[in-house]
């Protein structure tokens, strides 16, 4: 199976074949996650280090359990108590990491462009985890994973992205990844959640729900990102959720059998009603975070194949 890459820093990267050949690995940590023994030895004599500038519970915890089931040993460094705090600059972390001299580093890191500036300064495989608003590549694939698995194929699908999306990294990885998988692509928000230059994009922006969800195969909701925003974005949550909050009537629009997404964590009745969220017929948010687990699984394996390949 050929990943002809070094790191996994973003989707922008990734060519569709590699999207596929990491979907179709993850297929197989799928069931082998739902299997009694659930371990492999695919990282077994390799560490991993999760480095999480930002709080996270769901991605780390999902890195973690992925490199476990793996047999990898992995170590979580707590970055919001070390010595960033002290002063030290992104650099020095990196080279006191790589003098650990660890074979995967999963980083998330609030600043956009961080995690790449690390990759240039170790000599192991880094993954993104988050960086910024630039992207969040697992979670775009994991999105992927979960569509595939509902829809039958990930491409020439009608895929509404809803909400904040000019604070998401996961809208944008999402775009991306959707984009070269040939989908039809919709953004709904407000004007003040769009970034500006969305037109680039080749995607349909619309500012209506109702117009926005019409015939929509999949409906992926995201979360409104108040730590980012530093003015008065949305009149309160209460109208936002009135014209943007996924409801009954809304989501009756889109086509029948449409999925409902959500990267979390939510905000219920802000972004979406409860109902909705835990509709087993309509709803896949669970499916989402199973597949991540999977999908972490698969990208580690992948660039740890790579790396055995180089000291070979």
């Amino acid at each position: 199976m050929s990943f002809p890459h070094r790191h996994l820093l973003g989707i922008e990267q990734l060519a569709p074949r590699d999207i596929v050949a990491l979907l179709d690995l993850a297929e197989t940590y799928v069931d082998l996650s739902r299997s009694r023994g659930k371990h492999s030895d695919a990282l077994s004599g390799l560490t991993q280090i999760n480095m999480f500038f930002e709080n996270s519970t769901r991605t780390q915890a999902s890195f973690e359990l992925a490199g476990q089931r793996l047999g990898a040993d992995v170590m979580n460094m707590a970055m919001q108590a070390s010595s960033i705090k002290k002063g030290e600059t992104l650099i020095d972390t990196a080279l006191t990491l790589n003098a650990m001299r660890p074979d995967l580093l999963v980083v998330r890191h609030p600043h956009s462009g961080a995690v790449a500036l690390l990759a240039q300064k170790v000599n192991c495989a880094v993954l993104n985890a988050g960086d910024g608003r630039h992207e969040h590549p697992t979670q775009a694939l994991l999105d992927a994973l979960t569509i595939r698995r509902a829809k039958g194929r990930l491409h020439r699908l009608v895929i509404a992205i809803c909400g904040d999306i000019a604070h998401s990294r996961v809208a944008r990885s999402n775009l991306l990844l959707l984009g070269k998988m040939e989908n039809r692509i919709r953004l709904i928000g407000p004007p003040t959640l769009m970034p500006s230059g969305i037109g680039e994009f080749g995607v349909e922006v619309y500012d209506d729900m109702r117009e926005g969800l019409k015939d929509a195969d999949v409906v992926m909701m995201l979360r409104l990102q108040k730590e980012r925003m530093d003015g008065g974005f949305i009149p309160s949550e209460r109208e936002y959720f009135h014209r943007y909050g996924l409801d009954r009537d809304k989501l009756a629009l889109a086509k029948p059998d449409a999925i409902v997404m959500h990267p979390g964590p939510m905000n219920r009745g802000v972004e979406i009603d409860g109902t909705i969220a835990d509709d087993i017929n309509r709803s896949v948010i669970q499916d989402q975070v199973e597949m991540g687990v999977a999908v972490r699984m698969a990208a580690m394996d992948l660039l740890a194949r790579n790396l055995r390949a180089e000291a070979a």
